[in-house]
């Protein structure tokens, strides 16, 4: 019973005020979108910019990440959640060494946050914490990930409380107290992974 509370109160978030949705149609092609922080944990060159792909909902424009890094990271400028949701429509389009695409939260700096990442090559679904730059595990589970087809990836998060969702499935869901401030919230990738996103959405739990 309650696990069924605590589902059905992170599915309510969704409709919690000051929930917002995010395209790039309105954005140049070949720069990263405006109101947007990129940058890489770890090392490497990563390369954020507004490009095409087809099969978006809106008007066809995404923001891809072509280059390569450790984990580059792109995140929205002016959000501070501490409790609430965020969801990204992505699709893996290639990578010899990973597939992924991912949500971050909480985010302080490139050293400190959450991260969930849903990974084509591997066909799982993991969630992380990143302290002082290094990636720590939380947990991870198998989970259908097509490469070259659209996915949404969700998480809920409150207090300690983490729900991870992928294509309205839930996959994880546990107890962490390793970040407990508000923070930023924004999209991720691995290594060499070629990752378009068309959709983001955030908002903080209804109070």
């Amino acid at each position: 019973m309650k696990n069924l509370a605590m589902g059905l109160a992170l599915a309510a978030w969704a409709f919690g005020a000051g929930a917002q949705t995010t395209g790039f149609d309105g954005d140049a092609i070949g720069a990263a979108p405006s109101g947007w922080h990129c940058g890489v944990t770890g090392s490497g060159t990563p390369h954020w910019a507004v490009a095409t792909e087809p099969g978006t909902t809106g008007g066809g424009k995404v923001l891809l990440q072509d280059g390569r890094g450790t984990f580059p990271w792109c995140v929205k400028n002016g959000s501070a959640l501490i409790d609430g949701f965020v969801e990204a429509r992505f699709k893996p389009i290639s990578g010899q060494e990973d597939q992924a695409g991912g949500v971050v939260w909480r985010w302080k700096d490139s050293g400190h946050y959450y991260v969930a990442r849903a990974n084509a090559l591997e066909n799982n679904v993991s969630l992380y914490y990143v302290d002082g730059g290094s990636r720590k595990t939380l947990k991870y589970t198998d989970a259908p990930v097509a490469r070259g087809a659209w996915h949404t990836l969700r998480v809920d998060f409150s207090g300690t409380r983490i729900a991870v969702s992928l294509d309205g499935k839930r996959y994880i869901e546990l107890d962490d107290s390793h970040i407990t401030e508000p923070g930023a919230v924004g999209v991720w990738t691995k290594s060499d992974s070629v990752t378009a996103f068309d959709r983001f959405g955030a908002g903080a739990a209804p109070r």
